[in-house]
């Protein structure tokens, strides 16, 4: 059966809260492996809920439908402060990315609690902006940035991350409505450690089964490289 963008393949999926420093409770998911334990986890920030980003973005969606079953990776989806998705409301309302400094601190330390192993850092778009501002823990392993804009982002907070020293890797669409790859190269080469991924046609929203492809088998690759590449049938 060849994968399509609707395949929701099997797994344990189970809906959770994470609680903030500052008292709100976020709603979210987390999908692990259906019969045994995840090699790693992918911890999403999504888009700019200003915007109609949410946890069940696309992306972040066909992740959660297929990543634990093709690469044995755990994927916590969760809605920041305010934005609301089918799982519902998270308390709280949109900060532009100051306040979500809480948001993303509980989904880690979620993951820590929990013992979920090997955490990596998934952002895209608005989701980039709080991976480079508040990511910075020990926990992380890395992080993945999926168009990032570097627009809330500075040049400080790519210095802060150089100096926190792990993995990071950007996709950047050919089309990008905000940062294309030529100029992202430019920005991202004060990180010593970070890679830049330009993907030819793609757009901000990484619209259409191939990129999501590219996306996925992306993050694969530098998560658990044995299994990539992923199936593109099962």
């Amino acid at each position: 059966m060849e994968i399509r963008a609707a395949t929701v393949l099997p797994a344990r999926r189970e809906p959770i809260e994470l609680q903030t420093a500052d008292g709100l409770t976020l709603v979210g998911e987390l999908a692990q492996p259906l019969d045994r334990p995840p090699v790693a986890t992918l911890v999403t920030l999504h888009p700019l809920p200003t915007h109609g980003g949410f946890m069940d973005s696309h992306v972040y969606k066909k992740a959660a439908n297929r990543l634990p079953a093709l690469a044995d990776l755990a994927v916590l989806r969760f809605n920041t402060r305010g934005t609301s998705s089918e799982r519902g409301t998270s308390a709280g309302a949109f900060d532009g990315g100051e306040g979500e400094r809480f948001d993303v601190a509980a989904a880690l330390e979620y993951a820590e609690f929990n013992d979920l192993p090997r955490v990596w850092v998934v952002g895209w778009s608005f989701g980039t902006e709080l991976t480079l501002k508040w990511a910075h823990d020990p926990l992380v392993e890395g992080a993945i940035l999926l168009s990032p804009p570097l627009h809330r982002a500075t040049d400080d907070d790519l210095d802060a991350w150089a100096r926190f020293g792990r993995p990071l890797v950007a996709m950047v669409p050919e089309f990008d409505d905000y940062l294309r790859p030529e100029e992202a190269r430019r920005r991202f080469a004060r990180v010593p450690q970070a890679e830049v991924i330009g993907v030819d046609g793609a757009k901000h929203l990484w619209v259409g089964e191939p990129y999501v492809r590219i996306v996925l088998n992306e993050i694969v690759r530098r998560v658990n490289p044995e299994a990539y590449p992923l199936p593109t049938d099962i």
